[in-house]
């Protein structure tokens, strides 16, 4: 068995760590240390308790340990999985709220337009915190991050430290499970090229047991079979559910299949999410509100406690999400290939260079490599690069308090129309989270 020290840093995470302890307890041939990070001390210690159970209940090699104090938590990590949202839902809940009153409508709100602003500007310091710590008591550790936005944060990480920090997104897993109910295809029947920015990727190449599959998925619309509903965070409330009517309607015009949810990929353009189109309504889009988001933590948090009490069986099997055989191959001496968003060494020939992009890629002991995929075409390169421009002045405007720049990524993100009231609403933004934003006190 390969040992090796693991620590989740938003451990008291009631949707994220019960999955990703269960996947490292079923891998039979890793073990060790889970160290558990958080400034939820009931929820980090009903996460241990849990934790122990899965362990004890699968033969699982870890034995879990629970900190509030992050250097304790992170020295001698050789993983490091993040996965916090600063401020929780009440600070979320002003990232919806406060741009809905100048009409701007947001699917989620936590990757783009204003919310993904506002959540990206009070997110990096405390990023920023872990990895610096990283720095000092475990600086030859890999950064594993889930937090969103996923590619503001990992660029701010990989721009200011020297730590192995890679992004991970489930997005195209959600696209690729349609496919495969729609085909009764198996995973390993799929051929990925893709290639754009978290939240916004292209399937520049799509097979389906070496079929063109976007022919394969046209001929299938033809002939009336229906897109099944799929929720791509496995959520079980209607918004959540990717009814594909954003892919379907860019597919018709680019010729090519974007490789997420519609929550997320309609927030990038300027059509979908109007007053015209009953704010994304009218392409099967539903609002992700604050009080869908409270309704699944209290599912997962009564789910976690009945699993602890015996009341409900605990879960067992493997998700999609990659961390667990992440965390395998690179302890073990293996590389693994999956969805990668990394610093732009080269993927994608006509972005800049070191600006965070997502492709397919390879990650193993001795680093990270995405999969160069060319140029990306002039019309789809227009969807992405306002975007990456953006998040480009979001990290610089984090990192140093600079309004102004965070006001040009504000006036530059297709869901803000009105020139007028983008300085009232970021300034109504700032100071909502103030105790969050230090650095523009």
């Amino acid at each position: 068995m390969t040992s090796t020290t693991i620590c989740i840093v938003g451990g008291g995470s009631y949707n994220w760590s019960p999955i990703i302890l269960r996947d490292l307890a079923a891998i039979p041939e890793l073990g060790g240390k889970i160290v558990l990070h958080d400034i939820n001390e009931e929820a980090l210690e009903d996460i241990r308790r849990l934790g122990e159970q899965i362990m004890a209940a699968t033969d699982g090699g870890f034995s879990i340990e629970a900190t509030t104090n992050l250097a304790d938590a992170l020295r001698g990590a050789e993983f490091v999985v993040v996965t916090i949202t600063t401020g929780g839902l009440e600070a979320m809940a002003h990232d919806l709220d406060i741009p809905r009153k100048y009409g701007i409508y947001q699917s989620v709100g936590d990757t783009v337009g204003p919310g993904g602003l506002s959540r990206a500007l009070r997110n990096i310091p405390p990023m920023l915190e872990i990895a610096r710590t990283m720095e000092q008591v475990c600086p030859d550790a890999w950064l594993l991050n889930l937090t969103n936005p996923m590619t503001t944060l990992t660029r701010a990480v990989t721009k200011t430290t020297r730590i192995k920090t890679v992004g991970l997104c489930h997005e195209l897993f959600g696209v690729r499970r349609t496919l495969k109910e729609m085909f009764g295809a198996s995973d390993d029947e799929f051929a990925f090229k893709l290639a754009g920015i978290n939240h916004m990727t292209w399937l520049l190449d799509l097979k389906i047991r070496g079929e063109d599959g976007v022919e394969l998925l046209r001929s299938a619309l033809r002939d009336g079979r229906p897109i099944p509903l799929k929720a791509t965070s496995g959520a079980f409330l209607p918004p959540f559910q990717d009814r594909w009517g954003v892919k379907l309607a860019l597919l018709d015009v680019y010729g090519y299949l974007a490789g997420a949810g519609d929550r997320h990929v309609a927030e990038f353009f300027p059509s979908f999410l109007t007053e015209e189109t009953r704010a994304g309504a009218d392409y099967g889009v539903l609002l992700t509100e604050i009080s869908h988001r409270r309704e699944m933590g209290a599912v997962a948090r009564d789910s976690v406690r009945a699993w602890i009490s015996g009341a409900e069986p605990l879960p067992t099997g493997r998700s999609e999400e990659p961390v667990a055989d992440i965390v395998a191959a690179i302890a073990s001496g293996r590389s693994l290939y999956t969805v990668l968003n990394l610093p732009n060494s080269g993927q994608i020939a006509n972005l800049p260079r070191d600006v965070v992009v997502e492709t397919m890629g390879v990650i193993g002991p001795t680093g990270a490599a995405g999969v160069s995929v060319g140029d990306l075409p002039p019309a789809l390169l227009g969807t992405i690069i306002p975007h990456v421009i953006n998040q480009e002045l979001i990290v610089e405007a984090a990192l140093t308090g600079d309004r102004r720049l965070a006001l040009q990524a504000l006036l530059g993100d297709p869901l803000v129309r009105d020139f007028r009231a983008a300085p009232k609403l970021l300034d109504e933004l700032l100071a909502a989270h103030a105790p969050y934003l230090p650095q523009f006190a």
